[in-house]
């Protein structure tokens, strides 16, 4: 199997465990789990992955942070696209998986982990504060993946600190918008749902896009001239 398609493979398997572990816990426990514990379940498969999969591909398993790394010129425009292709349909095949065990119990499935804002979803935020949530909490998330990832120094713990990085944005954005941070994550539940799920899902495309962007752009510029090792 040549490298790239090591890559892209990995990117997809990382995607899919994300979705299928990460959307499975708020859609069957969440109740019981309550937010900590969704969010747990998102940052700890962020953990466990980035120690798996990281040497292969790096462990993005998000089109947010490919694109910051593209930005950043650590990929390639061909890995990119390929990249963010792989993880868009881990993302549904998980959301797939998750809408099959979810649906064999003769339940109608009207819940699977899908963001969301407005009247009936957390705490009722408009359109455009789900926008700004999601382009904060993206920024924070990325800007600490850039960093931690930039020194060899850090290496070893990079995984533990994207995966805590995860859990705590979560903590604050489930309540919010379900937090995305990722749009292949929101992305196959939304196609799958449809109906509010997918009319909305374009917020959870876009500001993470931004947010990545964003983070991107103060990394080049706040950490310019610091020395890694």
């Amino acid at each position: 199997m040549n490298s790239s398609l090591k890559k892209y493979t990995a990117e997809f398997l990382g995607t899919f465990i994300l979705v299928l572990f990460g959307c499975g816990s708020a859609a069957t426990a969440g109740g019981n789990l309550g937010y900590l514990g969704i969010a747990f379940a998102f940052g700890l498969s962020i953990v466990a992955l980035a120690y798996v999969i990281g040497p292969i591909s790096g462990c993005h398993i998000n089109p947010a942070v490919s694109f910051a790394m593209l930005l950043t010129r650590k990929l390639s425009g061909k890995d990119f696209i390929g990249y963010v292709i792989s993880q868009l349909i881990g993302g549904f095949a998980g959301a797939g998986l998750l809408y099959g065990i979810i649906h064999s119990t003769g339940k109608s499935v009207t819940n699977l982990g899908q963001n969301g804002f407005g009247a009936g979803y957390g705490i009722g935020i408009t359109d455009l504060m789900a926008i700004v949530v999601e382009i904060v909490l993206t920024f924070v998330f990325i800007y600490t993946i850039l960093g931690v990832t930039s020194s060899a120094s850090t290496s070893a713990i990079a995984g533990l600190v994207i995966g805590l990085t995860l859990t705590f944005v979560h903590i604050l954005g489930i309540g919010l918008t379900g937090t995305s941070v990722n749009p292949a994550r929101s992305l196959g539940p939304a196609i799958i749902l449809g109906g509010t799920a997918f009319t909305q899902v374009w917020v959870f495309i876009l500001a993470p896009l931004i947010g990545a962007a964003l983070a991107a752009g103060a990394y080049k510029w706040l950490n310019s001239g610091v020395k890694n090792s």
